[in-house]
């Protein structure tokens, strides 16, 4: 046999094009997230805390319409089927919602985005203690590149000080860590509810926060204030976790977090092209090499799983 007949006879390389379509989703949802610095930036008067709670609401009526559309009468069973792991599934998220936002408030958004990164690592540590996951090689070298390219990015804004804005950080990467292992465990359903859960969930613990700290009138919000929080919680939120719940039915909890590393990589890009910030060199650096590891996972993913 020849060359050629040789080549010829050799089968192409397969791809999983359900690992590549779900790998896609999950980028998608880190870009949806990524909007979420610059349309802080935006509001005018609200807190952190006001815009956890009018956010979440948001979130939670978008949402309930989407299922009510999609499930055609079955948006109860939908619930039901999501069971108890869905209800703990959406306190993860309260923990990943506060404990995010109340981290930009107490330090640097360098110290938050560097602690966040974290959050593939957990990811993996949660899902082989948990549910068993095996992690490949490929992936542990792509979140190592993933982490040294977040390190440049945040490297000239890192400081010393804000202990408090760094553990509430670190718990939100924790708790997101979990939210996406329990997404995972109930990757047979619909992931959805976990989703409406956390947001109503939210959006009761803001309320409380906002009362208990300027009072009850202090839970209204100036019409510009609430339309920004609209547009995070139907696009920002709201769509971004449709398309996250959608893709961790198919990617370990690992490659979840990694490729929704997207997010650290635009949210700069965004507040370059909106507010003005023109981002320095080193996060655009930082910024490629996060990018060309997701990219890299999401392909080698794709072709493994598919051979």
């Amino acid at each position: 046999m020849n060359r050629t007949e040789s080549a010829a006879s050799t089968p192409p390389a397969c791809i999983d094009l359900t690992y590549l379509r779900s790998a896609i989703l999950v980028v998608l949802a880190g870009t949806f997230w990524s909007t979420g610095g610059v349309l802080v930036k935006l509001a005018e008067a609200a807190d952190a805390r006001q815009i956890v709670l009018w956010r979440s609401l948001f979130v939670f009526l978008f949402l309930v319409v989407v299922l009510g559309i999609r499930q055609r009468g079955a948006l109860l069973r939908t619930f039901r089927t999501a069971g108890w792991n869905g209800v703990l599934g959406g306190w993860c998220l309260v923990g990943a919602f506060l404990g995010s936002i109340e981290a930009f408030t107490r330090t640097t958004v360098a110290n938050v985005m560097f602690i966040l990164a974290a959050q593939p690592f957990l990811a993996a540590l949660f899902a082989r203690l948990l549910l068993g996951e095996r992690v490949g090689r490929q992936t542990w070298l792509a979140m190592a590149a993933a982490i040294v390219g977040v390190t440049i990015m945040v490297a000239p804004g890192l400081a010393l000080g804000g202990a408090s804005g760094s553990l509430l950080a670190l718990a939100s990467a924790v708790s997101f860590a979990l939210f996406s292992v329990t997404l995972r465990r109930g990757r047979y359903g619909d992931g959805s509810p976990s989703i409406v859960w956390g947001a109503l969930f939210s959006a009761l613990v803001a309320f409380l926060l906002v009362v208990a700290g300027k009072g009850a009138d202090a839970v209204l919000v100036g019409r510009h204030d609430l339309l920004i929080c609209a547009a995070m919680g139907i696009g920002q939120i709201g769509c971004g976790m449709l398309a996250f719940a959608a893709g961790s039915r198919h990617l370990p909890a690992a490659d979840l977090t990694l490729l929704a590393l997207t997010e650290v990589i635009l949210g700069p890009v965004w507040a370059w092209l909106v507010v003005g910030e023109v981002p320095p060199t080193a996060t655009l650096a930082g910024g490629a090499l996060v990018l060309g590891a997701t990219a890299l996972q999401a392909l080698s993913g794709a072709r493994r799983l598919g051979a």
